[in-house]
Order: structure tokens, then sequence, then C-alpha cells
């Protein structure tokens, strides 16, 4: 806890010296401007560092320093530092824009439009959530492009490239950071290359390459590793193999069977998700959920999903980890027309006669049936 206390000591000073920034012009704060009457700083920064993010547009209404220290971005430091999370759920349905979900406070909220060109907005895209970024990948016109999508200033920006542009490709995140592998360029070359994203410094680092070149495979961080699994070494060679790539001797590990589900050239790249360091795929043919052994290199089949992944051979279904919970993020057509359903299971809760305790979290209406990204962002 002393070291914690240290650390929030430290952030703060640095907003005394005038760090901190209102996303225009630094701003120097005030000693003497409390930010709580009756407490002293260090004590109500600890304090609001517990404010639901939810909160923090009503927050910087109430004065000044309020709105300065929100867009400074420092309660999302300090709130890292505590091991203060909220999960929130982004996900984009129509070019109408993206849509964010808070399932804390069952609270929706639309972001900005953005500013790209019609070629993107309409193309296939992949996105990631890492820090306080929420990074879109699609196509421009001309070539491939990131737009990234900033938590403390609620705006989008251009986002520097990678070295190997990319589509369709395995990423993952684990804290500020991401990792991006495999995928195809544009001109349909089908790449082994990976990079790492830190959103602290908003710069790419090339890794060392994977044993295989794989599009439409899928990544996620386990116990501290990279791991990339499925997906397509040409067009009608599809891969059970997984790799698995350890941050700290920097070497890739090839690991065989360890996706038996074969992908083929129409479907969707594997739906997993990571929980408690415990992997859990879907199964789309099957609509079933299975549950990753990592000593036997197995997989056990626990139950079903809330909603079909059959009918579009995985195609517009999120399947995403929420905390310690289970997402699944999928469309229906019922009585009152169209609309998204955002489904959780916990783990802990066992599975009980061969079934799953899916508990229903959000219905978004009229925002269509196909869900075409979606990302969790916990900070």
């Amino acid at each position: 806890m002393e070291e914690v206390q240290e650390e929030v000591d430290s952030v703060f000073s640095l907003s005394l010296m005038g760090e901190v920034d209102d996303g225009h012009s630094p701003s120097r704060l005030r000693p003497s401007d409390s930010l709580l009457p009756g407490l002293i700083d260090d004590v109500a920064l600890n304090c609001l560092a517990w404010v639901c993010r939810s909160d923090y547009a009503s927050l910087s209404c109430t004065n000044t320093r309020f709105r300065k220290l929100i867009r400074s971005g420092l309660l999302y430091e300090l709130r890292r530092r505590m091991g203060i999370i909220e999960h929130w759920v982004y996900f984009v349905c129509d070019p109408r824009g993206w849509e964010a979900f808070d399932p804390v406070r069952k609270k929706w909220m639309s972001l900005p439009k953005m500013p790209c060109d019609e070629c993107f907005n309409h193309a296939d895209k992949e996105s990631l959530a890492v820090g306080t970024e929420l990074l879109v990948f699609g196509r421009e016109l001309l070539d491939f492009a990131i737009w990234k999508y900033n938590l403390v200033h609620l705006s989008w920006v251009k986002c520097e490239g990678m070295e190997y542009r990319r589509c369709l490709f395995a990423s993952g995140c684990l804290g500020s950071i991401a990792i991006v592998a495999g995928g195809s360029d544009k001109k349909g070359n089908i790449l082994k290359s990976a990079e790492l994203y830190d959103s602290s410094t908003g710069k790419w680092e090339l890794l060392p390459s994977m044993h295989t070149p794989r599009r439409l495979c899928s990544g996620f961080f386990m116990d501290g590793k990279f791991y990339v699994i499925g997906g397509m070494s040409s067009p009608t060679d599809s891969l059970t193999c997984g790799e698995e790539y350890d941050l700290e001797t920097k070497k890739w590990r090839k690991i065989e069977g360890m996706y038996p589900n074969v992908n083929k050239a129409a479907q969707a790249p594997p739906l997993v998700a990571v929980v408690d360091d415990e992997l859990y795929s879907v199964e789309p043919l099957t609509n079933m959920v299975k549950k990753y052994n990592k000593v036997k290199n197995t997989w056990d089949v626990l139950g079903r999903l809330p909603v079909k992944a059959d009918s579009s051979n995985g195609w517009g279904l999120a399947f995403k980890a929420c905390g310690k919970e289970l997402l699944v993020v999928g469309g229906q057509r019922g009585p009152e027309g169209e609309a998204i359903v955002l489904n959780s299971w916990n783990p802990k809760s066992g599975v009980k006669n061969g079934t799953l305790d899916w508990k229903v979290l959000g219905v978004k209406e009229n925002v269509g049936v196909f869900v075409y990204n979606c990302a969790v962002m916990g900070c």
C-alpha cells in the first residue's frame, strides 16, 4: 500500500509542476486550489480515482480544476497504478458510428463520428482496445489506415502506421501494449510478421516473425504470453497449429494441434476469449462454447451459446472477455424489430446440466443484427 501511495504522490506532483494538459495547452495547477474541500489533494485523488468513468463528463462540468484533471488523463494513470479497472464494450453495427456500453451502469454512449473517408467507412475493418485507446484498422482509397479514439480527449485522430500494413490479422492486448501478427498486405500476400504497439508512446515496434504466415487468424494474451491460432496459410490451406510469443525471450514457439477446428475461407477467424488466463472458444458449426486444456492441448465442450453463430459462419458475432466474464454480442430479430443483445456468463458459476447460465447485460434497439467490430476496454 505504501508503494501505491508513493506512486500516487509522484503522479500528483507532476500535475502541480504543470504537467496537466487540457488537450490544447499546458495548464499549471496551484497547490492552493483544493480538489475536495477539507481533504488534502493526495487523499482527494485517491477518492476521485474510484469515481465511475461514466461520471467523468458530469465531474468535468463541476469546476475548472476538475475539467483540467479529467482532460489531463491523470485519473486514468492513477487508476492503472492502483489496479482500478472498469470494462466498457465498444462496437459498431452500421456506418452511423461506434457505440459504447457501460455494463455496470447499463449506460449507452455514442462516440463522435470518425472523420475518415467513405472508402474506410464502408470497408472491412479490425479493431482493438489498448490502454485508453480504441484502434480501428481499415482501408482508405489509396492505402491501409488506422484511426484512434482517445478516451481522454474524446476524439478521433489518425494513428501512426505499422511497418507492414495489413488486414485480417491476429491481435491481442495486455495493459498498455498490443501485438498484431500475420494477416494480408494490400497486394494479398499472407504475412508472418508481427508488431507491438505501445499506447503510452503511440509507436510501433517490429517483432520477430512467426514460423508460419497466416491470415484470418486470432490472437490473445494468456499467462503473460501472446498467442496466435487458426487462420489460413493460403486460399486453400487451413492451419491447426498455434504459436506462442514470449515477450522476455522474444521467441516464437509452435504448438501443433492447438486449434483443431479447421478454418475455411468463408469462416470468420476463431472466436476466442481469455478469462483468468483460461482460453475459451466458440465452434460456429455447433454453436458450442469450448475450454482449452493447457496440459493436454485439447478442447472440452462446455455448453451452448445464447445466440446462433452457424447461420453466417461466425461472422457478425463478437465473443470477448469482459473482466471476469465471457461476453457474447450478437443480433436478434423479434416482435419489436432488430436489436443487438449483450449476454455474459461467469465461468466460476460452472456448468449446470450441460447448460451455461447466460445473463442479458443490455439490449440496443434499431442498430441492425450484424456486429462488424467489437472491442472491450478495461481502464
